[in-house]
């Protein structure tokens, strides 16, 4: 079974779980895709690069959420979204690349 990368997935996430939110006009639901995805990378984060790493990423997945909302009011909602989602996808690539997962 092939994985999808977590760098994927995080930034699938942000993106997806926005999207949602949006869509169906139930922030909630955009809310459970988010924390869905950000458990599905944390655990392959925790794989590949250790406990430290996890706990790095996880943080920056959650700041990310949290400064899309300045962000937004900035730049707009898609690209603010876009922006963290690339943000955390790099920072995880790096981290796993560093690490060897």
């Amino acid at each position: 079974m092939t994985r999808i990368p977590a760098a994927a997935v995080a930034a699938g996430g942000l993106v997806g779980g926005y999207g949602i939110a949006r869509w169906t006009k139930k922030r909630p639901l955009g809310g459970v895709a988010l924390a869905a995805a950000g458990t599905v990378a944390a655990r392959q984060w925790h794989r590949t690069g250790r406990t430290r790493a996890a706990v790095w990423l996880s943080a920056a997945y959650v700041a990310a959420f949290a400064g899309s909302h300045p962000l937004a009011k900035k730049i707009g909602a898609w690209p603010a979204v876009f922006t963290v989602a690339g943000g955390v996808a790099v920072a995880s690539w790096a981290v796993g690349r560093r690490t060897g997962g």
